[in-house]
């Protein structure tokens, strides 16, 4: 029986959806149908409720009992078994139990560590986990972690811990987890986040061979990436509810997606040329805003390190100019956040200087350095920890001598800046995960630094989202700061960068841009 003629394994009639009583439905008048074997690209803009229905399908949104939530969920099995849940969004409810429901239903979260054990000594124990929880038997245990860390490229990364793994490498590593029980369900939100181009290529392996043996997948995505229109079915999200759906080609073709703010990533447009870098190549032009000098960094403390084996960054030497972009692109765990983290003082490396604005910053407090460097970590939720956002750009400004005010206005121009000027007195924690990167944007250019330090800033952004980050490059860039990022989009990184240098193996080499 082909898929289009099976009954769907997951269906779902979400009438309304709120996370708590009383507030606005996130979700509404939303329907699905997930058929052995089937591809589904669920599209939509920041903060149009695909991570929501993403959480609802996988029972995390549900299972705690707190939301309210009107409607069905149906799960079929092959041996004609089946759990349909029916919601009124009262007390009276039914509960989902996460455990069994997870078990057919697997989820890999925008945020790949949420899905992580946290106890786990190495990744191939994080793999083992769930079918230890099973009781698999140890032999077959370990044959099906082997078998599974070859699929999303881990193999060689087994004994290596999870927090000790790049965002992309992390991000395998979950995809992993959630495969290796064989579920009847397969949903990724973001899936190609921090991915390199071999991940990707590794990501489209795996979906096939889910998909060949009967599993049903579904993307939930800001952009309408390659993944996303090879789907069988598609539905663009627009405020909680379906602006569209049908084949991919239709939804990209609709009114509905125009207006959507869902990214294209075929376009290939690049914008007006950069202006130049004023006497980079001068004798004239003084210190570089940013310089590493013969850095070398192992993170194996306390171990010889022989050669080169070990080492996360070798003899290191690059500068950048005010006013210059320079785009860091490599491999997953190639150690381009290390080396982003050096220029920030949150590392020191084991020999050789990091300058910045002329001066060595191996005795300098990081505290210190954050005055005229700004960072955007990769995972925003690494610097976010205040009540409102307006409080979280502002904190720490008081530190530069600013009066409330001044630090009040300071704040302001920076949501401004990213977009979310509007939404200054919201949670940080109530934002969606790519205005939560604009917010944590916003952080690091309340102190209007000297250098911008980006770690993969264009993950998980729609098309409005992007183009707020685009001004914000050039306009620092503009104002003298020198913008330091790393990114896997490397037509991107063409487009918006002076420059693009390549990391691999711990060495740099420069590569060519346009």
């Amino acid at each position: 029986m082909t898929a289009d003629a099976a009954a769907p394994v997951l269906s779902a009639d979400i009438k309304s959806f709120a996370y708590d009583d009383g507030d606005a439905p996130v979700l509404h008048g939303v329907r699905l149908g997930l058929r052995a074997g089937s591809l589904t690209a669920v599209l939509g803009a920041s903060g149009s409720g695909k991570s929501t229905l993403a959480k609802v399908l996988a029972g995390w949104a549900v299972a705690p009992g707190h939301a309210r939530f009107a409607g069905t969920l149906h799960l079929a099995a092959g041996d004609g078994s089946e759990a349909r849940l029916e919601f009124a969004g009262s007390d009276a409810d039914p509960r989902l139990h996460l455990g069994a429901w997870g078990a057919r239903v697997a989820y890999v979260p925008q945020r790949p560590s949420d899905l992580l054990t946290g106890a786990a000594s190495g990744a191939g124990e994080e793999l083992a986990f769930s079918l230890e929880q099973q009781g698999v038997p140890r032999e077959e245990m370990k044959a099906r972690v082997r078998s599974t860390a070859r699929s999303v490229g881990l193999e060689g990364l087994l004994g290596r811990r999870p927090a000790g793994l790049s965002g992309g490498e992390q991000r395998r590593l979950a995809l992993g987890a959630a495969i290796i029980t064989r579920p009847d369900v397969v949903l990724l939100d973001e899936p190609t986040a921090s991915l390199d181009a071999e991940g990707e290529e590794a990501l489209a392996r795996v979906i096939d061979e889910l998909r060949a043996s009967g599993t049903a997948v579904v993307l939930f995505a800001a952009a309408a990436h390659s993944l996303a229109l090879q789907a069988t079915h598609c539905l663009l999200l627009e405020a909680g509810t379906v602006a569209a759906e049908g084949a991919p080609a239709d939804v990209l073709g609709s009114r509905a997606f125009e207006r959507s703010g869902v990214l294209r990533t075929d376009d290939g447009n690049c914008p007006a040329a950069l202006p130049a870098v004023a006497g980079r190549d001068t004798a004239s032009s003084g210190s570089p805003a940013a310089e590493m000098d013969g850095v070398t960094f192992s993170y194996r403390t306390g171990k010889r390190v022989d050669g080169q084996e070990g080492l996360v960054l070798g003899d290191v030497s690059f500068t950048v100019w005010s006013g210059e972009v320079l785009a860091l692109t490599g491999p997953n765990g190639a150690g381009k956040s290390t080396l982003l983290r050096h220029l920030a003082g949150l590392l020191r490396p084991m020999s050789g200087t990091v300058r910045i604005d002329g001066r060595d910053i191996n005795q300098t407090p990081a505290g210190a350095i954050a005055e005229t460097v700004g960072t955007l970590f990769q995972d925003p939720r690494d610097q976010l920890f205040e009540r409102s956002a307006l409080r979280e750009v502002g904190f720490g400004l008081h530190r530069l001598g600013l009066a409330k005010r001044d630090w009040r206005d300071s704040a302001l121009a920076a949501l401004d800046a990213v977009g979310l000027a509007t939404q200054a007195d919201r949670h940080p924690y109530e934002f969606s995960a790519s205005e939560q990167r604009l917010l944590a944007l916003a952080t690091a250019l309340a102190r209007a630094p000297k250098v911008l330090l980006l770690d993969e800033p264009t993950v998980g952004l729609d098309r409005r989202g992007l183009t707020r980050l685009e001004a914000v490059v050039r306009s620092a860039a503009e104002g003298g700061a020198a913008v330091v990022l790393s990114t896997h989009a490397l037509a991107w990184a063409r487009c918006h960068a002076h420059r693009m240098v390549g990391l691999s193996g711990g060495h740099l080499r420069e590569l060519r841009v346009g």
